[in-house]
């Protein structure tokens, strides 16, 4: 698994980006992917998840209603569509991959996902 992600950049508060989430593997569908940022001086948090079978998700409470997280089997990429953007959303955002089993709401800690892309940065100015 390799994950590259993209799509991070400025944007005004209440503006919209989409974050991607390109897997250069085979095994793509295999996995749990996830979401997470981390603001400078802050430890990473979960932001999204979604299961293989794409057919839960799992949101925090502070993103719940404004992101949307989605997976193209075909494209072997994940995207975060992120609406009604805050300041305090800025971080960098980083996907992850997860080949554990279990339900959605347990993938929500660093340690539960096994590989992780570089990073995007996401600021948003007000």
């Amino acid at each position: 698994v390799q994950l590259q992600a993209s799509g991070g950049g400025l944007v005004q508060a209440g503006g919209s980006l989409r974050l991607s989430c390109a897997d250069s593997g085979r095994t793509f569908s295999s996995y749990v992917m996830g979401w997470f940022r981390q603001a400078p001086g802050k430890e990473r948090e979960f932001v999204s998840a979604i299961t293989r079978n794409n057919i839960s998700v799992n949101y925090a409470n502070s993103v719940k209603g404004r992101f949307t997280i989605s997976r193209d089997i075909a494209k072997n990429t994940v995207y975060l569509q992120m609406n009604s953007l805050k300041p305090e959303d800025t971080a960098v955002y980083y996907c992850a991959a997860s080949g554990r089993g279990g339900s959605i709401v347990f993938f929500t800690t660093p340690p539960r996902f096994d590989y992780w892309g570089q990073g995007t940065l996401v600021t948003v100015s007000s």
